[in-house]
């Protein structure tokens, strides 16, 4: 991954990768048009009721649905109605209604991509404004998407460093000032440099993006008298001499507690959500992957656990280091890292912290479903296996807002949303820990009932086992 050099580190990256997407269609394994609600603007509704009788027009006077709660005048309304002003209703397959039988929608090829809603016409596309620069990202999604941003060697290859035109200014965003937003260019370079230093293991790379989170939070508050340019030198003086390793060597491995954060961060939205099949296949994977069966304990899931890891899951990532950093370069630039969505808006107070949890489950969560995932295929675990997984844990998960607040309420509740509980959840699992009496599953683990919200196309899964 490409570094920034001393006169860059003010100046915002602008990643091109999502610009290489493309969506292959009908060649998809998956479908966008399945067991999601697909929003219409306003505008492409409007343009709906113009359109002249035909075949398709009756489908969709049938099948796109005004929402009742949005005001008829456009001065009226917000952001959030004007973009899901109208929505198209699924079928009985859980299926958009305007998919052909070759899996490709037919307002498309119909009438052309013109016609598209916006949701429609950007997704997998992710476009953040910062400051005049337009960042992009991809949902996961997508498995093509997911090919994409997993697989390619060098996601930032083609990334350039550009001058913020108009609202920000190098110098406003360079002053000697505690205003974070101000330094969102530069803090944002140290966090994507750090993703890709290869000199720490990448558990180890995610604590010292906690350290700095946190040392932001506490020059916001005013803990810490320092400059945001100055912290930001020392911070990566420290990185590069390595002054940090030995505290983070002494820090507790606990495969144990680990595993079953994951577990609980997988079955968070069990019943919230419809489940689809590809989802199941993985979880499925994950659960054989890691033992789960008759008198199964969460100490031998854990064994089970750090035996995928070490034998199956780190060899193949050792080969192929790029594909997890690749996962947190978009997580990052998805979820506007550190800052948050929410905290890029003018007087936020988002904490740093907060937001290094968030990407801290979520990473954790991606990485445990894969350890079990590798379990499970052993020597034969492979690219098309990883990508399988993250497309169909983030469709799962990743379009439900609701999740990282559920998620990190999860954390706080387990007391591991602190440094030392936030390294226990992301250092690599170890074999042969010692770890204490064994305790029966039906005391620390439960088979998750599917009973509520599991699609009808969904088989239901055996065995997913989730923590109390």
């Amino acid at each position: 991954m490409p570094t920034s050099n001393v006169t860059d580190s003010c100046r915002p990256i602008q990643p091109k990768y999502a610009d290489s997407f493309r969506c292959i269609g009908s060649a998809c394994e998956d479908t966008c048009c399945a067991g999601w609600t697909v929003p219409i603007d306003r505008a492409t509704w409007e343009t709906y009721q113009s359109l002249p009788e035909s075949p398709l027009r009756v489908l969709m006077d049938a099948n796109v649905l005004r929402n009742a709660e949005c005001p008829d005048s456009a001065a009226a309304s917000d952001a959030a109605s004007e973009g899901a002003f109208a929505k198209i209703r699924m079928n009985g397959a859980n299926q958009c209604p305007m998919l052909s039988e070759e899996r490709l929608c037919r307002i498309q090829t119909e009438l052309g991509e013109d016609l598209l809603s916006h949701a429609c016409v950007t997704y997998p596309r992710i476009v953040h404004s910062l400051g005049g620069v337009d960042e992009k990202a991809l949902s996961l999604s997508c498995p093509e998407a997911a090919r994409l941003v997993l697989l390619t060697p060098n996601l930032l290859a083609e990334a350039v460093h550009i001058d913020p035109a108009g609202g920000e200014s190098l110098s406003a965003m360079a002053e000697d000032s505690t205003a974070l937003p101000h330094h969102f260019w530069p803090i944002r370079s140290v966090v994507l440099k750090l993703v890709g230093n290869r000199r720490y293991s990448l558990w180890q790379r995610l604590f010292l993006i906690d350290v700095l989170c946190r040392r932001l939070d506490s020059i916001a508050g005013g803990e810490l008298k320092r400059s945001v340019p100055a912290f930001l030198a020392d911070f990566e003086a420290n990185v590069a001499s390595g002054a940090l390793r030995p505290a983070m060597e002494t820090l507790p491995v606990d495969s144990a507690v680990q595993l079953d954060v994951v577990l609980r961060l997988a079955g968070l939205m069990l019943h919230k959500s419809n489940i689809r099949p590809r989802f199941v296949e993985c979880v499925q994977a994950f659960t054989a992957g890691i033992g789960n069966g008759p008198g199964a304990t969460l100490e031998s899931l854990a064994a089970h656990y750090s035996f995928a890891h070490d034998r199956f899951y780190a060899p193949f990532m050792d080969r192929h280091p790029h594909i997890m950093e690749n996962f947190l370069v978009n997580t990052i630039l998805r979820r506007q890292f550190p800052f948050g969505k929410e905290g890029m808006r003018a007087g936020a107070q988002l904490e740093k912290a907060r937001e290094f949890s968030l990407l801290a489950a979520q990473f954790a969560l991606m990485r445990g479903l894969l350890i079990g995932v590798a379990g499970h295929h052993g020597p034969a675990f492979s690219a098309a296996h990883i990508v399988h997984t993250v497309q169909a844990a983030s469709k799962h998960f990743e379009h439900h807002p609701e999740f990282l607040s559920m998620a990190h309420a999860l954390l706080k509740e387990s007391r591991i949303d602190e440094p030392r509980g936030l390294a226990v959840l992301l250092i690599d699992p170890e074999m042969n820990q010692g770890v204490g009496e064994s305790s029966p599953a039906s005391a620390q683990i439960y088979v998750a009932g599917w009973q509520d919200g599991i699609s009808a196309s969904a088989p239901a899964p055996q065995g997913l086992v989730r923590s109390h």
